[in-house]
């Protein structure tokens, strides 16, 4: 498993400013057929403040695509330290039969350089027409554009999703995900939902009404 770095780096890479594809690395366990009607999401952050961004979006993607889901931080007092079986009494008694744990698990920086590049822009001016001046008498004017030249630093943020069914010890379902440059955690929180939801789609986790 991926080594869990401190919290500090989750601020550092969930904000930088680029596009945010991800992958997803999914395991089902072959021995556990149950499905999931509704589920608790339980993001765990080392830092609250990370939870409350990365949560709800989280949960509104899987209600507003029929699975019924709660977050943590809802029904669970971030001040107070439960044991796992508080945890999972007040799980059972909002009728949940999943519980999705995602916790964070360390960054990898990789820097590239980005070369200049020059190209031409411009166009022909004094047609005469739209088509009468031709390029006879047309004159050209353009301007020279250069881009790149600079170090630019691509970030890798990593995940590892579980969800654990009732009754049973080992997770129905693993998910190692990899979320690339993220820009903000609410878009990963919603990016990362979007993912796991058509993966258990594929595997028939989700219990059909």
């Amino acid at each position: 498993m991926r080594k869990l770095f401190a919290c500090l780096a989750i601020a550092t890479f969930f904000l930088t400013s680029c596009d945010a594809p991800m992958s997803i690395t999914s395991t089902k366990n072959p021995n556990n057929k149950a499905q999931i009607s509704k589920v608790v999401v339980m993001p765990l952050f080392e830092t609250v403040e990370y939870i409350k961004q990365f949560e709800p979006p989280m949960v509104s993607y899987f209600n507003s695509h029929g699975l019924k889901s709660i977050g943590s931080m809802q029904f669970l007092n971030p001040d107070f330290q439960y044991t796992v079986d508080n945890i999972k009494h007040k799980c059972d008694s909002l009728g949940a039969d999943g519980i999705l744990l995602v916790t964070y698990e360390g960054t990898a920086n990789s820097p590239s350089y980005i070369p200049p590049t020059n190209y031409y822009t411009g166009g022909y001016a004094d047609y005469g027409g739209y088509w009468g001046g031709g390029y006879w008498g047309a004159g050209y004017f353009g301007t020279t554009v250069t881009t790149g030249g600079y170090w630019t630093t691509s970030s890798v943020v990593y995940l590892t999703a579980k969800l654990y069914t009732r009754g049973s010890k080992d997770p129905l379902w693993t998910g190692d995900i990899d979320v690339n440059n993220p820009k903000y955690i609410d878009e990963a929180g919603a990016m990362v939902a979007s993912a796991i939801y058509s993966d258990w789609e594929k595997q028939a986790i989700i219990k059909k009404n």
